[in-house]
């Protein structure tokens, strides 16, 4: 297996979510209390990254043993399983490894703030292996944007806030919103693209269940529903008002991005540029929150 054979099983590039997650509650910590510690902050970033690779390799292993991913529906280069013949077992391996370094970075973390990160951070594993793995997959039920928007966004901010802080908040959670819809969007985008490989391989997603057409609406709304969210905590002093101008850039800059998606049309062969323009306005949001949380910080 070469070094580009393992990026793609664990899909490096896609990590920026979770690390654009754990980067905004982090901040939000500081923003909200002014406590910082760098070396908390790198084990827990070191954390999340390991479960979220062990996530995406477990995902690569069960999606090639089921069938999902095959080389009649699936054209992406990143499923080497598929086009490069590399062995599941590797993927497996791989996954077992990150998910064992990251138990170990956790019990560290947690000797330094509460043992129920231990709960918390065990919860988060058994998530994600169970998103694919196991005899009822979380990601073939309609419940898969829940479970990867929760996780991934408020779950994963929480926690990040928590080890800086040793407490969460009403705030904190509400701050996690946003960003939790949104990547909800990247799940459903990713499902509207697949529908027709993941309908064929017995999946009954939300998207399936709710047709191509009414998909589209479920599109609109998380996003609308994602800026309306951070408006409101920005009226109600959650969110500081430096974040503001930065948020209507980027609320201008997702809907010509969703735009260019509607007219692409969604499917296997537009699956590469919708989940680039997804990606890209997830970024905006979450640059939003973190730069106007960090200048209200510097200048208060």
């Amino acid at each position: 297996m070469t070094r580009t054979q393992f990026y793609r099983i664990v899909e490096i590039r896609t990590k920026i979510i979770s690390m654009t997650t754990f980067l905004c509650g982090s901040v939000y910590a500081l923003y909200d209390t002014g406590l910082w510690s760098w070396t908390t902050f790198i084990m827990m970033g070191l954390a999340v990254l390991f479960v979220d690779m062990g996530t995406t390799g477990f995902n690569s292993y069960y999606d090639y043993i089921s069938g999902t991913d095959n080389q009649t529906y699936n054209l992406e280069r990143d499923k080497v399983l598929v086009h490069e013949n590399v062995s599941p077992n590797t993927a497996l391996a791989i996954s077992l490894t990150l998910f064992a370094l990251a138990g170990i970075l956790g019990l560290v973390l947690a000797s330094r703030t509460s043992w129920w990160l231990i709960v918390a951070g065990g919860a988060c594993m058994v998530v994600g292996y169970t998103y694919t793995g196991g005899p009822f997959p979380i990601s073939r039920t309609p419940f898969g944007e829940v479970f990867a928007g929760g996780f991934l966004g408020t779950v994963l901010f929480t926690l990040s806030y928590f080890v800086l802080t040793k407490t969460v908040n009403i705030g904190a959670v509400a701050a996690s919103i946003p960003l939790t819809l949104l990547i909800a969007k990247i799940l459903s985008v990713n499902n509207t693209c697949d529908r027709i490989a993941d309908e064929i391989a017995g999946r009954k997603t939300m998207v399936i269940l709710l047709g191509a057409d009414k998909a589209k609406f479920l599109l609109m709304g998380e996003l609308a529903a994602s800026y309306a969210w951070a408006f409101l905590l920005i009226f109600l002093n959650i969110l500081p008002w430096h974040t503001g101008p930065l948020l209507v850039i980027a609320a201008v800059f997702s809907v010509k991005r969703f735009q260019a998606m509607l007219r692409r049309g969604f499917s296997l062969e537009t699956k590469g540029p919708s989940m680039n323009d997804v990606s890209q306005l997830f970024l905006a949001s979450g640059a939003s929150l973190c730069i106007g949380c960090l200048v209200a910080f510097i200048i208060r």
